[in-house]
């Protein structure tokens, strides 16, 4: 059975997998821990972050890429989202 949570996002974050070097500085840097790295390999053939629901657009991810692999799109009004999770 799944449990539920909302959540409330300020924005929407797109990442540009085929710049990724793969530093994984994003996976630590994310608060609510929506990025995981992929099994799947860019055209660098290294390992890019994925994006899992629940992210809050805090710009985490944006902030600590070194090769600005991330774009944050910043709503007018917080939306809240439940997002179901694996008990």
């Amino acid at each position: 059975m799944s449990e539920t949570r909302t959540i409330k996002s300020r924005g929407a974050v797109t990442i540009d997998v085929e710049t990724c070097k793969g530093c994984e500085l994003c996976i630590v840097a994310c608060p609510p821990r929506v990025l995981s790295m992929s099994t799947e390999v860019n055209q660098l053939g290294v390992h890019y972050p994925r994006l899992h629901p629940g992210c809050t657009g805090c710009a985490a991810c944006l902030m600590v890429c070194p090769d600005f692999c991330f774009e944050v799109f910043r709503f007018e009004e917080p939306v809240l989202t439940t997002i179901e999770e694996p008990a």
